[in-house]
């Protein structure tokens, strides 16, 4: 069975798993303490072109998202973030379980937030018998495929600065969007008060690599961190991951790829006469395919259900990682067209 169902499904490049099996028996200093995980944090804040950034490391994107949001933010403030993100749909309230509310905005085209929709949802708290908007939360790529440009987070970061709020960014998928023209690492460092890097969905084992540049919200972030049960014991095996991802450009380069064998599906199924749902340049897509032609290709491929839609048809999610083979694209491609010449109906 060929795999479209997320980019988190193999375990990690071969040259993380080299790594960690070098360093296997060295015996390191625990809780991040340790020399891999100071030198990818040296590799990190030389990319973001940041000496003064703090960096931490945690398992996963949730972990860090909430953690993060609950040591930057007062009891009284809360998020600001796109219906879609991630923070209001997939995380089960974890955001909410520290005691901040996510305040959701409808999305602008590409599950983007806008300048205009921070200062609704300001103008829409006024007071103190309301939360205090105090963070604007952003994914990179967003969680329908669309990318921030510098232009993009340049009016963000003019519009927080002008209302007094932080911009903080999720990059769970940061290679992705890097690969398609999104703001590069230099302008994260620039422009947001904080933002991870994630290595989970790209190449990883595990792991997300936080950039605090603000220094307001430095002091005692490791307090909440362990707090919050990120702080992992065998640290190091974070460092030695993110040391493989930043040097050479490995972090780029397996972004590209996934990226590039989704725009392959993309551009097949186009020609195809294929619809999609969602226009997205990065390594998730989303055609709209005939419920009968969908039912062809089950056993021979997984994909996830995006939204079922009128007309027996659903909308579903194509997601390419570092992993995947340019013969899962081409056998997609091949079988989807077979499907919708044996369903004249469909076409």
């Amino acid at each position: 069975m060929y795999r479209f169902t997320n980019d988190y499904s193999e375990g990690a490049h071969p040259s993380i798993l080299e790594a960690m099996t070098a360093t296997n028996l060295e015996g390191n200093f625990g809780y991040g303490c340790d020399p891999h995980c100071e030198h990818a944090a040296a590799l990190i804040r030389q990319k973001i072109a940041r000496p003064d950034a703090d960096v931490h490391f945690f398992v996963g994107g949730t972990q860090t998202n909430a953690t993060c949001i609950c040591a930057f933010l007062r009891p009284h403030e809360a998020a600001i973030a796109a219906h879609s993100g991630h923070i209001c749909v997939h995380e089960t309230g974890a955001v909410e379980a520290t005691g901040h509310k996510c305040i959701a905005m409808p999305a602008a085209p590409g599950g983007k937030l806008t300048p205009e929709l921070v200062r609704q949802a300001v103008a829409a708290h006024p007071d103190e018998h309301m939360v205090k908007p105090r963070l604007v939360y952003v994914s990179n790529t967003t969680e329908v495929g669309g990318v921030y440009t510098t232009a993009e987070l340049e009016a963000l970061r003019a519009v927080c600065d002008e209302l007094g709020l932080l911009l903080y960014l999720d990059g769970a998928r940061l290679a992705s969007a890097l690969a398609c023209g999104g703001a590069s690492f230099e302008d994260l460092g620039r422009l947001c008060d904080a933002f991870y890097i994630g290595g989970t969905k790209n190449g990883a084992i595990f792991g997300e690599a936080v950039c605090i540049m603000n220094p307001a919200l430095k002091p005692d972030f490791r307090y909440i961190l362990k707090q919050h049960g990120g702080m992992l014991a065998k640290g190091w095996l974070l460092g030695v991951q993110f040391e493989q991802l930043m040097r050479s450009g490995l972090y780029e380069e397996l972004g590209e790829h996934s990226t590039r064998m989704a725009q392959q599906l993309a551009e097949g199924l186009k020609g195809l006469g294929v619809e999609f749902l969602f226009e997205s340049p990065s390594n998730q897509i989303f055609p709209i395919l005939p419920d009968e032609v969908l039912a062809k290709l089950e056993g021979a491929f997984h994909w996830e259900v995006n939204a079922t839609l009128e007309g027996g048809r659903s909308c579903i999610r194509l997601v390419c990682s570092w992993a995947t083979q340019q013969a899962a694209v081409t056998a997609f491609l091949l079988a989807v067209e077979q499907a919708l010449k044996d369903c004249p109906a469909c076409v």
